[in-house]
């Protein structure tokens, strides 16, 4: 079965709007895009690279499919995999795109995403995308979440945790801290919530 790994930039307050430039994302007023920018280093750069050259599908939002369509076709040589990737973008409004291979999934977009789970192929990467995300979430869709934290709170914005998160427990099984405070952390699906009674 393949695996869906989320990997966003995240602020401590959990805010994964717009953190690539000032008008990646600027719906509900947001005013701070391009915040990771400043936190760049060597360390993030490395893993983003790594992450970035695994063998993957794409699964997108609409809104990161449009700011990424016209985008990486013409950087090729950053990101090579991104254009050859089958992009599979949900979408109930567009049902084609210049961006090649594109899949564009409506209706019932967790069922239909969990039948492309269960086919053969590569992971599925999820960049972006906040909506979709919350889907994922709600309906246990998410196997992997690949963080970079930031030491910052932005107060407001699109959060990679909303509601209608469920319960669920994680295991780190990566983690590194970059000199700047960036964390980068794995979390894989690890079962249920285990209660009890915490020591004294």
């Amino acid at each position: 079965m393949r695996k869906i790994i989320v990997l966003e930039h995240v602020s401590l307050d959990g805010v994964i709007q717009a953190p690539g430039g000032p008008d990646e994302d600027i719906s509900d007023g947001f005013a701070y895009g391009g915040w990771s920018a400043s936190y760049s280093n060597e360390i993030v750069g490395t893993l983003l690279r790594r992450q970035m050259n695994m063998p993957f599908d794409l699964l997108l939002g609409r809104k990161t499919y449009e700011i990424w369509a016209p985008y990486w076709p013409q950087h090729a040589e950053v990101w090579p995999r991104a254009n050859k990737a089958i992009k599979y973008v949900a979408s109930n409004t567009m049902t084609s795109g210049e961006w090649q291979p594109s899949v564009f999934l409506s209706g019932d977009i967790a069922e239909k995403i969990t039948q492309i789970k269960q086919q053969q192929g590569p992971d599925l990467h999820v960049w972006g995308s906040g909506d979709l995300i919350q889907t994922l979430i709600k309906h246990d869709l998410v196997d992997v979440f690949w963080l970079m934290i930031y030491p910052i709170t932005l107060g407001s914005g699109k959060r990679l945790f909303a509601d209608g998160t469920i319960p669920a427990a994680f295991k780190v099984t990566e983690s590194k801290v970059a000199p700047n405070g960036v964390i980068a952390v794995n979390y894989e699906r690890a079962g249920t919530i285990t209660t009890g009674v915490s020591g004294s």
